[in-house]
């Protein structure tokens, strides 16, 4: 039986693969304990397949899982999670910005009864000041909006136990926000404080257009405030044109004066119109997502796996006759 399965997603990482490999392997072995890394090709475009595939060969330990293409982060983190078989799983970029020596300090606290065991960021090297403070802002942001209580500072960088594993794969939603649903999940959890370093090589895979549509999804996923919060605005702009108007009437019945300037007519006009469509923007965003669900599509298509026998639970999956796993 494993003890410890490691999924690290990957996504063009042919500069640092061999690194995280080294680093994650010397971590495992001194846990005494059967360990699998898991790495999951997200339609990588440069040698990283090729190099997951020679780890493979030389390392029994290592199981390779090749999306048919590009799936998206989450995705990859879930797939991941879908053919490990540890009892309990850790997942970790290959970027070694979360360093891989705190997944011994989340087993240590695995082995005192926490279910999950997430790392949060004390400080973040070698980036941005736009950066830092947009993640600033957005994980305050969504912890404010959303119900579950999702911790400020944190990544996917987590320990997790087999029970809250299969709970979530369980869980088929497409716009996937894998440590919203983690919290969301329950479970006795618990952080582990660590500084998180500048990116051993390469370049960073969520680049401004990525990060808002992760925030966007991160936020829909799990709050529904923003379509009441078109409803504020909608009857606040109501209520101030009714007064507005009642000013207007005033004036015209019982005053010699008249309200003039068509200009300013025109630009409150406008500001009124751009917010409706700014609302309406709103109602799309969920909307698309329901539509994304409806159409029930796997959530990722695995062209090929290599290395140990696959789990239970990807066995269990569907199979095209080219042998493809589909979830």
């Amino acid at each position: 039986m494993i003890k410890y399965s490691v999924v690290v997603p990957l996504y063009n990482e042919e500069e640092v693969l061999l690194e995280t490999y080294k680093q994650l392997t010397a971590v495992m072995e001194r846990t005494g304990q059967s360990y699998e890394l898991v790495f999951v090709n997200d339609g990588s475009r440069d040698r990283t397949e090729e190099i997951a595939r020679e780890l493979c060969r030389r390392d029994s330990s290592v199981r390779f899982i090749q999306f048919s293409r590009n799936f998206g982060h989450q995705i990859a983190i879930s797939a991941g999670m879908d053919y490990s078989r540890g009892q309990a799983v850790i997942v970790i970029d290959a970027d070694l910005q979360d360093p891989p020596e705190v997944i011994l300090e989340m087993i240590a606290e695995w082995k005192n009864g926490y279910d999950v065991v997430y790392g949060k960021r004390l400080t973040r090297k070698g980036e941005t000041w736009f950066k830092k403070a947009t993640a600033t802002m957005f994980y305050r942001l969504l912890r404010r909006m959303t119900s579950v209580e999702i911790p400020v500072d944190t990544g996917d960088f987590r320990l997790i136990d087999r029970k809250v594993c299969d709970v979530l794969k369980g869980l088929k939603e497409k716009n996937r926000f894998v440590r919203g649903l983690v919290s969301w999940a329950g479970f006795k959890q618990k952080s582990v404080e660590y500084v998180r370093e500048e990116r051993w090589a390469g370049e960073t895979k969520y680049p401004l257009k990525k990060m808002i549509k992760f925030a966007i999804d991160g936020i829909t996923s799990f709050s529904y405030k923003p379509l009441k919060l078109a409803s504020y605005i909608g009857m606040t702009l109501s209520i101030a044109s009714f007064l507005y108007l009642l000013v207007v009437l005033c004036q015209k019945l019982f005053t010699a004066t008249t309200v003039a300037g068509w200009s300013s007519i025109l630009a409150v006009s406008l500001l009124f119109n751009g917010i409706i469509l700014m609302i309406l923007g709103v109602i799309g965003e969920y909307i698309g997502r329901v539509y994304e669900e409806s159409k029930n599509r796997p959530l990722y298509i695995v062209s090929e796996t290599i290395g140990q026998a696959e789990s239970e639970a990807a066995a269990a999956f569907d199979r095209s006759p080219v042998g493809s796993g589909i979830r």
